[in-house]
């Protein structure tokens, strides 16, 4: 079963850091484009980041801009979401997603288009302290 699997949560202070891990079994990851995203409780999932297939394209809304930065290590089949400064709003659980037809790196899309998309269980990220 091909699945995506996301690693690295966990309880950080404020002001801290943490990188998160996406890997995926059955195939290579180096074609599609990856989106994170995150969930809180009680609120909508949001995307907060993207990486082109190539790896030359990302996009981060403003709420992290300049605080997580996503990288992908196609050798490894993994992709990163380094997560520095945390604040405690960042509070969610966070998923990557992967889709069969690439979608552009940017605030409506996330890399998906909504063809065959793969998601993640997620990984909890608490900020506390």
């Amino acid at each position: 079963q091909v699945q995506l699997v996301e690693s690295g949560g966990g309880l950080v202070q404020p002001g801290g850091s943490l990188r998160l891990s996406c890997t995926i079994s059955a195939f290579s990851l180096d074609t599609y484009a990856v989106g994170w995203f995150r969930q809180a409780p009680g609120k909508e999932r949001e995307g907060v980041a993207c990486i082109s297939s190539n790896g030359a394209n990302t996009y981060y809304p403003d709420s992290v801009k300049g605080r997580f930065a996503v990288s992908r290590d196609n050798a490894k089949n993994t992709i990163y979401l380094q997560m520095n400064n945390m604040r405690p709003d960042d509070t969610a659980t966070y998923y990557c997603a992967i889709d069969q037809r690439e979608g552009p790196c940017g605030p409506r899309h996330y890399g998906l288009t909504g063809t065959r998309e793969l998601w993640g269980q997620g990984t909890r990220v608490t900020v506390s302290g």
